[in-house]
């Protein structure tokens, strides 16, 4: 197996462990569940709010598993040069998380509406493993194919 198909297998299964955290224990503090959010408990007492809440959480873990499942499909199937365009795709998708939902999260961790408090930092800092583990793999298949 090529460093890229090992990088995108090791991400995979992370991202696998999430979904399954998001559909089934979506409440938890761990493994990205949405329970660091004071707003998830919050929201029970408002059921039609907490359904609109557990619909979009769900949304999250559906709409990743449609983009996992597409993953699986190219481990088994693309060649070289697809699997290096799939890593560039991965890490610009990513960094998307910077534009958008890191202010948020940043702003709510302020707020004192995480929990636990300094919790967005730790997912700033594995978003940027994320991305620095697919970029070291690219790297690495770029600098190996010279």
């Amino acid at each position: 197996m090529t460093v890229l198909k090992t990088t995108i297998a090791i991400f995979t299964v992370l991202e696998v462990l999430n979904i399954l955290t998001l559909y089934f224990n979506p409440g938890t503090k761990m493994g990205n569940g949405v329970g660091v959010f004071k707003a998830w408990e919050t929201s029970k007492a408002d059921p039609p709010m907490h359904q609109f809440v557990s619909y979009l959480v769900n949304w999250v873990a559906g709409t990743k598993l449609i983009f996992i499942a597409l993953l699986i499909v190219l481990l088994f199937t693309a060649d070289q040069s697809t699997m290096t365009l799939t890593v560039v795709a991965l890490i610009a998708t990513i960094s998307s998380f910077y534009w958008r939902l890191n202010p948020i999260i940043k702003s709510l961790d302020r707020a004192g509406e995480i929990d636990p408090a300094g919790y967005s930092r730790t997912l700033g800092v594995m978003i940027t493993g994320f991305i620095g583990m697919l970029a070291a793999a690219l790297l690495w298949t770029l600098i190996r194919s010279l």
